[in-house]
């Protein structure tokens, strides 16, 4: 399949087309909360991203930064080529749960160490995920969790049509 054409970057944006793959690990300057529930379930300012190729960035965030009871391990694993196996947990605030919404790498692939003890989350089922005070979207589609913030420009993988990029 044909790469799409990237749509142009304006000023303080970055094309996800310019991103690396095999994807890479950065520290972000900035406060990153998520709610779920009507509860906040965690804020922090000790992320890193994973910026990956035509994917908006996946936010990692300590799994010790969580509430008491947040995060419970769940079943179910998969394997990423370049960070290694991944388990899932349950997500938990204000008495509602989203099942397998986020999950960490124990364990990840040289190159992934910063991703040790962190979590993801996917942005859809909680009722808000923010960046810096700015609520995100879910990556397109479901299936991947990277967030989208508007200093961010696509087209992004996830949507149908995308799975050859």
């Amino acid at each position: 399949m044909n790469r799409p054409r990237p749509e142009p970057a304006g000023p303080g944006q970055e094309s996800v087309w310019d991103y690396p793959r095999p994807p890479r690990v950065e520290r972000v300057d900035a406060r990153v909360s998520i709610d779920l529930g009507g509860e906040r379930i965690v804020d922090t300012d000790d992320v890193v991203r994973v910026l990956e190729t035509s994917h908006p960035p996946v936010y990692y965030l300590p799994i010790a930064a969580f509430v008491a009871g947040a995060l419970t391990p769940t079943a179910g694993a998969s394997f990423c080529e370049f960070k290694g196996a991944a388990s899932y947990f349950d997500v938990t605030g204000g008495g509602r749960t989203a099942p397998r919404a986020a999950w960490t790498y124990p364990r990840p692939s040289p190159g992934f160490a910063e991703l040790s003890g962190r979590v993801a989350v996917y942005a859809g089922p909680m009722d808000a995920c923010t960046v810096g005070g700015e609520v995100v979207a879910p990556q397109p589609g479901g299936f991947y969790g990277g967030w989208v913030t508007s200093d961010l420009v696509g087209p992004f993988k996830g949507g149908p049509g995308s799975m050859g990029w």
